[in-house]
């Protein structure tokens, strides 16, 4: 299938900034219903009425590529293991977060090509950024103030920052972070939901963040783009990429990782995958 990322990601960008604004016109409300799925996952009306914007105007774009989204019907799931491209969705990530009014979360859009993810656009409607970014063209961050290119950093030797979940976190990150101590001298920690820690970790403004617990594919497909363009990686704890399209839609445990010279698995020595 052919197409051209630099081409596209206007209009992707254009795309998750209208379903940002449709979002905040529920967040803004007096009051939401708030669903819990299968899973236990919360869901709101913006997360249909984002994902409706979405789909309708992704199906728009040429040359017709297919879309998997959080909110996907079951025809979806049953077809994706033939698609070697497709957009991948989450058109509200960090729910918990928009139920508890903090701002943190984001809209996900994604394109996946042979597994890998070329181009990817993180929004957040509150802050009213948006990072993206393609491979390999890099990784930037529009703000109020204009578009910058952004690169993770390199870390001081005696200083590092873990970014942790703000809904999520667990015994194996205390694990993480005590290995840390083992090297670093000082270890500060930014707390933050959805995928914009990732994007911390694109922009050099933290170093690493350990993903140890349950994640699916459509929450970290645009970030992790994002990150790999500005010079970082996704890794599972066995050293190799996060992949996508697999036959199960969740990820192993992982870690978004910037400084590409420090060895950020083997401070996950003696962790186990739960």
């Amino acid at each position: 299938m052919k197409y051209e990322l630099e081409t596209l990601l206007p209009s992707v960008v254009k795309i998750a900034e209208q379903a940002g604004e449709a979002i905040l016109k529920v967040y803004e409300s007096s009051d939401f219903d708030v669903e819990m799925k299968g899973d236990g996952s919360p869901l709101t009306r913006a997360d249909r009425e984002a994902n409706g914007v979405i789909e309708a105007a992704l199906g728009e774009l040429p040359p017709g590529i297919p879309i998997l989204s959080e909110e996907s019907g079951e025809g979806a799931f049953a077809s994706r293991h033939s698609w070697r491209t497709f957009w991948l969705v989450d058109p509200l990530d960090g729910t918990k977060e928009f139920v508890k009014r903090n701002g943190e979360f984001t809209v996900n859009i994604a394109l996946i090509d042979q597994g890998k993810p070329v181009l990817g656009v993180v929004h957040t409607p509150v802050m009213n950024t948006t990072h993206f970014g393609t491979l390999p063209g890099g990784a930037f961050k529009k703000s109020e103030t204009g578009t910058e290119q952004i690169t993770v950093r390199t870390i001081s030797e005696k200083r590092v920052t873990m970014v942790a979940s703000r809904s999520h976190a667990g015994p194996e990150v205390q694990a993480y972070q005590r290995n840390l101590g083992g090297r670093f001298a000082q270890i500060d920690i930014e707390s933050m939901g959805s995928s914009l820690k990732m994007c911390l970790v694109a922009e050099g403004l933290a170093d690493i963040y350990p993903r140890l617990g349950p994640t699916s594919e459509w929450d970290t497909g645009a970030a992790h783009c994002v990150l790999k363009a500005a010079g970082g990686c996704m890794l599972r704890l066995d050293g190799e990429p996060l992949a996508y399209n697999k036959p199960d839609i969740l990820n192993p445990w992982f870690l978004a990782c910037g400084d590409p010279e420090v060895d950020w698995v083997s401070f996950s020595d003696g962790i186990q995958e739960g």
